[in-house]
């Protein structure tokens, strides 16, 4: 019975045993990212000056750099998303809750153009 439910949950990725990286958005892209920007950058750096120690520090910094810029990027990304989400659920809402009542704002466009349509003929 316990092989059932340890078969069930999906088994999750803890980096360095703090950052569960499946489930935090964004996390998983950012690692990526900043791997292959390290590896790029430590081995463009190792061709370039054939220092094998500052380029080892070259793409470790370039890890953390690349890592955190993707990080905040996609948060800030989500966080944007989210805002236009909430927005639209609030303007439907409003719809629904509105239509067909005085303060539809619908109706008071609808009415403001036949006033004005009266008004010119």
């Amino acid at each position: 019975m316990s092989t059932e439910t340890e078969a069930e949950k999906p088994k999750s990725f803890k980096l360095l045993g703090i950052l569960d990286v499946q489930n935090t958005p964004c996390a998983r892209d950012s690692v990526l990212y900043g791997s292959a920007g390290a590896v790029v950058a430590g081995l463009g750096h190792f061709l370039a000056t054939s220092r094998v120690k500052r380029s080892f520090d070259f793409s470790v910094g370039s890890f953390l750099l690349a890592t955190l810029g993707t990080w905040m990027f996609c948060r800030y990304q989500n966080a944007k998303l989210r805002i236009q989400q909430r927005i639209v659920q609030e303007g439907v809402k409003n719809k629904v809750t509105f239509e067909g009542t005085k303060m539809d704002p619908t109706r008071k466009s609808d009415r403001s153009s036949k006033d004005s349509q009266g008004k010119n003929s």
